[in-house]
């Protein structure tokens, strides 16, 4: 990526997939929310390749050699349906301030960002220092869902250095008018959702196909790629020198850039993303 922000890339593919075929670079940008913003662990049984192909017997006759394939082929497939279908059971869990379970996720949210500050409740005017609209946090959750709430936890527990500079917004010269850090967050895990068509059944555009192949190869695919798209936001604001009333240009740029990363050759998982250089714990 040069200074300019633009990348020359080789664009690679995935077994299936080429230019002629049904999957193409999504350009959909949906905003939900408020007027004035868009709006348990994953656990995924994934096999991993290399173990399958060296089951495969070295002396095969062709028709033999064609069938293994297939069934290789095949069990990838099964293999990425079901890691799918298991992140779109959390994506429709929507946030329930009745239930316990997340009561308490709400909670380890503030003291993982506020140790040493009591929480007087969960609806309190506390919860605008984190950069909520207002003083319950369980009316921006609307366009995220709870998982929105897990991909904030996610972040500040495996990138707590970077979690923290964004939300102390320690980092750079910034605008008088900055983004709000937790709704902004809400917003990322929409944008990701969006970007990566996961409410169908199956990819429907190339970004899909990649992100689903490595999401069959590690079960915190969607939560780590969260981690790198906010680090990455912040990081085009402060190129963009954004302002309040530029969220929006803000996150079609880091969309922009995430699709250029992902078509890039080499990039095998999530690590392997340029932006991913960005994150410090």
């Amino acid at each position: 990526m040069g200074e300019s922000g633009e990348s020359s890339v080789a664009v690679r593919r995935i077994h299936g997939l080429d230019r002629g075929s049904n999957y193409s670079p999504s350009s959909a940008y949906v905003v939900t929310g408020s007027t004035a913003w868009i709006g348990k662990g994953l656990s995924c049984v994934c096999a991993q390749g290399r173990e399958s192909v060296a089951r495969i017997p070295f002396e095969l006759t062709p028709s033999q050699k064609m069938e293994s394939g297939l069934l290789f082929i095949l069990d990838i497939f099964v293999v990425q349906e079901e890691c799918l279908q298991k992140l779109q059971r959390r994506l429709d869990v929507v946030y329930d301030s009745t239930k316990v379970e997340h009561q308490e996720a709400l909670r380890a949210l503030w003291y993982v960002a506020f140790p040493e500050v009591e929480l007087r409740g969960l609806i309190t005017e506390q919860w605008k220092e984190m950069g909520w609209q207002g003083k319950d946090p369980s009316t921006d959750f609307r366009g995220g869902g709870f998982i929105s709430l897990e991909n904030l936890l996610f972040f500040a527990r495996t990138f707590p250095k970077s979690f923290h500079d964004l939300l102390q917004k320690r980092v750079g010269d910034r605008s008088l008018w900055e983004y709000p850090f937790a709704v902004a967050g809400v917003n990322i895990t929409f944008m990701l959702i969006q970007m990566l068509d996961l409410r169908a059944a199956k990819p429907r555009t190339m970004m899909g196909a990649l992100f689903l192949k490595i999401l069959a190869e590690d079960e915190r695919t969607f939560d780590l790629l969260y981690c790198i798209t906010f680090k990455l936001m912040d990081h085009q604001w402060l190129t963009m020198n954004a302002s309040y009333m530029d969220f929006n240009a803000v996150m079609k740029a880091t969309r922009r850039q995430l699709e250029r990363e992902f078509l890039l050759e080499d990039i095998q998982r999530l690590e392997d993303m340029p932006s991913f250089r960005l994150l410090l714990r």
